[in-house]
């Protein structure tokens, strides 16, 4: 996709993955509309947007509410002409032993990470049906393909976004819309942010290195999912390998593997943002 005059909305788009992105949209050309759930942060990210030379919208959105979702999705599409690009982004992250936090914590990372993109789909889709073309980019996870322990129901959101994307794919398909796209992007551990601390096992971190920063997520959303067309970029790129791996090995033996790579104490030093759980 030629990304130069395309208009795009990043939801979660104030900080870490979502505002670098939002940058890297901005460079190319585009028209953005940012969503965040935290006004005081999304300010800053507008006036570092505009100063960029972008032409930037922003508007204070929770994505679990889908009436409010639906109202800034028409504001979105009234201010920029229509929405070419969806950058599903705003997730929540929360850590810890399943049975020890609230049903309420783990109904809101489902209702972010998964409900969620039901209602932005479903507020942006219909235009580029009608006009055949588009692209939607759901961010998953690395752990959207490998359960981790202490992270239970945010890997389980993260399988259900990959599987969501993939069929969507082929409904679009099915409608003869070739061209409107779906990719998901599966970043492993990334050094700041979400994910501060939590880090794989020497094994681990030599096949899977930790990210260093959230551009290296938004290069692969820009260059490689929107420029490129990937379906379902990774990074690094050798989380394919796990991927690979569990289709190649020995159920028992993958098991074996996974736990001698860290995978199931990675979330034992895990921090987060300072403000942890924020929709980001």
């Amino acid at each position: 996709m030629n990304l130069r005059g395309k208009c795009a909305v990043v939801t979660g788009g104030a900080m870490g993955i979502g505002l670098v992105t939002a940058k890297r949209l901005v460079k190319e050309g585009c028209s953005v509309t940012v969503w965040d759930i935290q006004p005081s942060v999304l300010a800053a990210a507008e006036k570092e947007l505009q100063a960029m030379g972008g032409r930037v919208f922003t508007a204070v959105c929770d994505v679990t509410d889908k009436n409010r979702v639906y109202e800034l999705a028409l504001k979105a599409k009234e201010e920029m002409g229509q929405v070419d690009i969806l950058i599903n982004n705003a997730g929540h992250v929360m850590g810890g032993d399943f049975l020890n936090s609230p049903d309420s914590v783990w109904e809101k990372s489902i209702a972010v990470n998964l409900t969620a993109l039901t209602y932005t789909i479903r507020a942006f889709l219909p235009g580029m049906y009608e006009r055949n073309s588009g692209h939607i980019v759901n961010v998953s996870s690395a752990s959207g393909a490998i359960g981790v322990p202490d992270l239970a129901v945010y890997a389980a959101t993260k399988w259900a976004v990959w599987g969501l994307t993939e069929s969507m794919r082929f409904e679009a398909w099915n409608r003869n819309k070739f061209g409107v796209k779906w990719s998901s992007i599966h970043p492993s551990y990334i050094a700041q942010g979400m994910f501060a601390g939590a880090k794989l096992g020497f094994l681990g971190n030599l096949l899977v290195p930790l990210l260093k920063n959230h551009d290296v997520v938004a290069r692969a959303i820009v260059e490689d999912a929107l420029k490129k067309e990937k379906y379902s970029p990774k990074r690094p790129r050798t989380v394919n390998l796990t991927i690979r791996l569990r289709g190649f090995l020995p159920d028992c033996w993958f098991q074996k593997l996974i736990h001698l790579m860290g995978v199931t104490s990675s979330m034992k030093n895990w921090v987060g943002r300072v403000e942890s759980g924020k929709q980001t």
